[in-house]
């Protein structure tokens, strides 16, 4: 009966996840990575899907004067250029991809790059939140009222649904949408050309209504309020440029050349995105929108441009579009869980954040990550009742934080590394330097105009988990010192001597006691576990074999190069406990391998081994603190008790040796 739940839900996993993945396979990178226009799919629909509700954001502040948004258009395209030029120049610069974090780390300080990691964690969260309610708003708006009710169930089953879908794996996840992408952009491609086409002897009238409506707010408002309204709608529409950094990020997904792939994602991203915006404006302003409390711009914009259609035509149209357009926001999700968990995974590599969320699944995805993404933002869908135009006060501060800090980190690099840079590094100094400007003063804008209506939030928000990150790297710090401490000591005393009891054998004994040590790395650690094992059990081990597997991590899960460079380091580490007990008379023997699951990986080598030395007996050191709390328990795998459970399971004996630091 165990038998047959075991295969159940092995089958029931590969069903929903999908089968294994073997990061040894030269083929998988080729499998797992993404061409442009998947990369488009998968990381820029998170910028082109808030043109559906960025320039509708701005625009609606312009109610009494509409034509100004004209003005606000031109400036978006322009910030739009400024900043995926600005990030194409970080992609050539980290073809590795991390983007804000990561550029912010190397070029400014480890710890600014924290903040920006902080920043950027909480912002992918607030994708992923107002992008799914965003689209839920698009689907509910076509509905009658009374159903509204099943809107905020609707958006959490769709973070769900995402969720699932991400721990198949990148590709696994951008293929099935791509259909829906393309019904997005064909869709509003049509919306956009028929409603400039229509009205295309207007350009003329447009532009003197604009002239006049400046002369106008400049009479009634001054010139101090004609600036500050611009400024506002401008600052209001900021969403819009949520997003671009995304490939910038997630570069370590694409398909080989990286950097190529990635700079023409990001060209087809800014072209289409400018495109989006500044038709969405002229529309609005040709068709004479105003807001209303219960459709959003673009429904309006629908049955405006509909209206003298043919009724079925008319109708179905209009419901296909808004259909794209609410698939499109769920679809923009994805960015969320692409990028999001690897801003986790390069954190935790660096000791921000438990080693844990570096790790892969078999499905060669960051799963802890993906999973704490997801319930992220399901709590705060349920918090914030999926409330879009809140959502975007939240949504849009953070990631100007990672915008400023990645172009100031490279100004900085451009103006004190001019040896490091081309030729041309003045002009790259200028873009760096002017969208530092340009971001910097967004960000000031929005703080000041959105903090008391609920950016205060998101500032307390990441307020707290930077505090959260300090804690925990100063816990990794000091751990890190005590390990060093433990390792000078035992250099001071000199490389461990043990006296055997016997000849020194030719070779192992199969049927003698072995001692068979669990290590990671050449390390206090690990020779203070053998020295244990030697002191507390003395004469009783004849035989004495060392394992090590070293963990495919997503910082080395990059390429077959550095996965080479894993498997040889972990054989060189490991010779060394051989090389000591060899010296010292007794028979050894290294196993090394890498891999996903370090669990799994011993589990099988246990077997193996248990093959050719019956009477072995398995060893793994713990380190012990001196006040274990909850919160070292949470920031230290409990790996030996793991496998200390699977192999007694087994009937195997497993002893675990504590270590204090």
């Amino acid at each position: 009966m165990k038998n047959l739940m075991g295969k159940f839900k092995s089958f029931g996993k590969k069903w929903v996840i999908g089968a294994t993945l073997n990061p040894l396979d030269s083929r998988v990178f080729h499998h797992v990575s993404l061409v442009a226009f998947f990369a488009l799919v998968g990381l820029g629909s998170d910028g082109l899907s808030s043109s559906v509700y960025g320039p509708a954001e701005a625009f609606s502040v312009l109610h009494h004067y509409p034509y100004l948004a004209i003005l606000v258009g031109l400036a978006s395209v322009f910030t739009i250029f400024v900043i995926s030029k600005s990030y194409s120049q970080i992609i050539e610069r980290f073809p590795n991809g991390g983007g804000g974090y990561v550029v912010a780390s190397k070029l400014l300080s480890p710890t600014i790059g924290m903040v920006s990691g902080c920043a950027l964690l909480v912002d992918y969260i607030l994708t992923i939140t107002i992008s799914i309610a965003s689209g839920a708003d698009a689907i509910f708006s076509f509905l009658p009222a009374h159903y509204h009710y099943l809107k905020l169930h609707v958006a959490v089953l769709g973070i769900l649904l995402l969720l699932v879908l991400n721990l198949r794996g990148a590709k696994e996840t951008v293929k099935p949408l791509i259909p829906i992408f393309l019904l997005f952009m064909v869709t509003h491609i049509v919306v956009i050309g028929l409603s400039i086409s229509g009205h295309f002897g207007q350009f003329t009238s447009v532009i003197s209504q604009t002239h006049a409506q400046i002369n106008l707010a400049s009479m009634e408002l001054g010139l101090g309020g004609l600036l500050f309204l611009l400024l506002k709608a401008y600052s209001m529409g900021a969403g819009t440029y949520t997003g671009i950094e995304a490939i910038s990020n997630g570069v370590g997904i694409l398909r080989e050349p990286k950097v190529k792939t990635a700079k023409k994602t990001m060209t087809y991203m800014s072209i289409s995105l400018s495109v989006m915006v500044m038709g969405f404006i002229l529309a609005y302003i040709f068709f004479k929108l105003s807001p209303s409390p219960t459709k959003t711009f673009n429904a309006l914009l629908l049955e405006s441009l509909t209206l003298s259609w043919p009724t079925p035509l008319g109708h179905i149209f209009a419901f296909v579009t808004l259909f794209s357009e609410a698939a499109i926001l769920f679809v923009a999700a994805q960015t969320g869980f692409f990028d999001g968990p690897r801003v986790l995974a390069n954190m935790a590599l660096d000791r921000w954040f438990p080693s844990r969320f570096a790790m892969l699944s078999d499905r060669l995805v960051t799963q802890k990550g993906i999973l704490m993404m997801g319930i992220s933002a399901i709590v705060t869908m349920i918090f914030t009742r999926g409330k879009v135009e809140f959502l975007i006060v939240l949504y849009s501060i953070n990631v100007f934080i990672t915008f400023f800090l990645s172009q100031l980190g490279m100004s900085k690099l451009w103006i004190f590394k001019r040896s490091l840079a081309s030729a041309s590094w003045k002009s790259k100094l200028l873009i760096s330097g002017f969208a530092t400007l340009l971001t910097g003063s967004i960000l000031v804008s929005m703080v000041l105009l959105k903090f008391d209506h609920g950016g205060w939030v998101t500032l307390f928000i990441t307020g707290s988990l930077i505090v959260l990150m300090v804690f925990i790297k100063r816990h990794y710090i000091q751990t890190a010192h005590r390990l060093r401490k433990l390792d000078r000591i035992l250099q001071d005393v000199g490389t461990p001597r043990f006296v055997p009891h016997l000849p020194i054998p030719s070779s192992g004994n199969p049927n003698a006691r072995t001692a068979v040590l669990l290590v990671n790395g050449f390390t206090g650690l690990g020779l203070s576990t053998l020295s244990s094992i030697i002191n507390s059990f003395p004469r009783v081990f004849e035989n004495f074999i060392f394992i090590q597997v070293g963990l495919i991590d997503a910082g080395v899960f990059k390429g077959q190069e550095e996965l080479g460079r894993l498997q040889k380091k972990v054989q060189h580490e490991v010779e060394k406990y051989v090389d000591i007990m060899r010296k010292s008379g007794y028979f050894a023997e290294s196993i090394s391998r890498v891999g996903l699951d370090i669990i799994q990986e011993i589990e099988q080598l246990s077997q193996e081994i248990l093959s050719t030395y019956p009477h072995a007996t398995f060893f793994g050191g713990q380190l012990v603190f001196p006040e274990e709390t909850i919160f070292t328990k949470w920031l230290h795998n409990s790996v030996v008790f793991s496998i200390q459970q699977r192999l007694f399971v087994k009937g195997v004996p497993f002893v675990i040796l504590p270590v204090q630091v």
